[in-house]
């Protein structure tokens, strides 16, 4: 459906939560815009599929969803030094290397820990749309908000491997994962769970059950929309590209986030349906 009446009442708004340059091939404004989820392109993080070309020819070899697991996580593992002890998501009985593991350990728990701030700031990095909420809302005028945010975001504690790195691969491997076993999908209905609209913004109300919010810019949902229910008695639906899943629930066998079917997504503008439990 679209929604032309909505042009020009929505750029300002958007214009304030991204910044003029990114690594894919889309321009910032445009990505987190409601605008770019009717007729998404494919994206890639510059570099990455270039400095990784063996990791990729592994990936075209396999035949089986579970084949390319097995080479994805071979080439992560011995690329960054990750102890094989880590593989179990379950949890670590010691201090180890980071890990893209680690951070979506961190984020089931608490998406405002310093793990999702990572990769909060890996969105910031890559994609130019701007947090606009860790621990709480983030605006021009809220300097502590953003001083523990970039704080947590820059700590050594998770960039003494790579972490950005190992980000990047991640969501090149979900979008071959797409391409290679899903073809032609372009789209996936998604479900988040909420009393309030928390990190979410209502920048339009098309109408009573129709809204365009502006979201986090990175945040999860679920793909049962039972299990998003639990999180609250207003579930917002809504209809997100592949290009900005970064990680789905079935792409890998085992991960900390299987519990509720969890998907991350990048964020941005949105149209949702909202509906009630």
């Amino acid at each position: 459906m679209t929604v032309p009446e909505l042009a020009g009442e929505l750029d300002g708004e958007f214009a304030r939560a991204c910044h003029s340059a990114n690594l894919i091939n889309v321009p910032s404004r445009h990505l987190g815009s409601w605008r770019f989820n009717d007729d998404p392109l494919a994206l890639h993080i510059a570099g990455v599929r270039e400095f990784n070309r063996s990791l990729f020819e592994m990936l075209d070899q396999a035949e089986t969803p579970n084949e390319a697991v097995e080479a994805f996580e071979s080439y992560l593992y011995a690329a960054f030094a990750i102890d094989p002890e880590q593989r179990d998501p379950s949890g670590a009985r010691r201090r180890v290397r980071s890990s893209f593991m680690s951070l979506l350990r961190g984020w089931g728990y608490d998406s405002n820990s310093p793990e999702g701030a990572v990769i909060k700031g890996w969105v910031e990095s890559r994609f130019g749309l701007l947090p606009t909420h860790h621990k709480e809302p983030m605006t021009p005028r809220s300097v502590d908000v953003w001083a523990t945010y970039v704080g947590e975001k820059m700590s050594a504690r998770y960039h003494a491997n790579s972490i950005h790195a190992q980000l990047d691969l991640l969501y090149e491997f979900c979008q071959w994962r797409f391409r290679r076993f899903e073809a032609g999908k372009t789209h996936v209905t998604l479900f988040r769970g909420t009393n309030e609209y928390d990190e979410t913004k209502v920048i339009h109300q098309i109408d009573r059950r129709t809204a365009v919010v502006l979201f986090n810019n990175v945040l999860s949902f679920s793909d049962d929309r039972d299990i998003a229910g639990c999180f609250g008695n207003r579930i917002l639906e809504a209809r997100v590209p592949v290009t900005k899943i970064l990680f789905f629930n079935a792409l890998f066998p085992r991960h900390p986030l299987q519990a509720e079917s969890e998907h991350l997504v990048i964020g941005g503008e949105y149209r949702v349906v909202v509906r009630w439990d």
